[in-house]
């Protein structure tokens, strides 16, 4: 999933932002919040539009766009660096079991990298499709709101907490989002 792809202004995009190694970081609500809590920020600060999320233990499903003027790219860029940082002093902060083992695999991904200073948190790229046709959304939605469901952690997609399937069940999730 490292693979970049071109994301263009004014389009609703299919996103999924993995960590490193698929380490399943998002396993303690502390780490989770601080992807909630950004994701909150991007939409009333930096014009992020989001339809459907759901964060897993290792990666990070959406469907975005973005108001007019805002760049998408830039914005994925700014919550990646931000949601990196803040997690890994979490991870140093925390008594967590598996710290120099995630702290090191974060370490050594970082290390070849000229741009990266300490750690490597998120995978590069976003794998960024392109929404183009209703059956395409329809099956996209379908994934996000299932994944937790396939993983077995829950029996249906709305008893999920970290995921807007429960808005699109006429519930309220944890973010705002625009059902499409």
């Amino acid at each position: 999933m490292g693979i970049k792809n071109k994301i263009s202004p004014g389009y609703i995009y299919f996103l999924t932002l993995t960590v490193i190694d698929w380490v399943d970081v998002f396993t303690r609500p502390e780490y989770k919040y601080i992807v909630i809590d950004s994701l909150d920020y991007c939409q009333k600060n930096k014009g992020l539009k989001i339809y459907a999320w759901c964060l897993m233990s290792n990666h990070l499903h959406m469907i975005v766009g973005t108001e007019e003027e805002n760049n998408l790219s830039d914005i994925l860029r700014d919550f990646k660096k931000f949601t990196s940082k803040e997690i890994i002093d979490k991870i140093k902060e925390l008594p967590e079991s598996r710290k120099e083992w995630m702290l090191n695999r974060f370490e050594f991904a970082g290390r070849f990298n000229n741009k990266i200073k300490d750690y490597k948190f998120w995978q590069d790229g976003n794998e960024a499709k392109e929404i183009h046709t209703n059956e395409f959304l329809d099956q996209k939605l379908d994934y996000i709101h299932n994944n937790p469901v396939r993983a077995e952690i829950v029996f249906e997609p709305q008893d999920y907490k970290y995921s807007s399937a429960i808005d699109y069940s006429g519930g309220k999730g944890l973010l705002v989002i625009k059902k499409i």
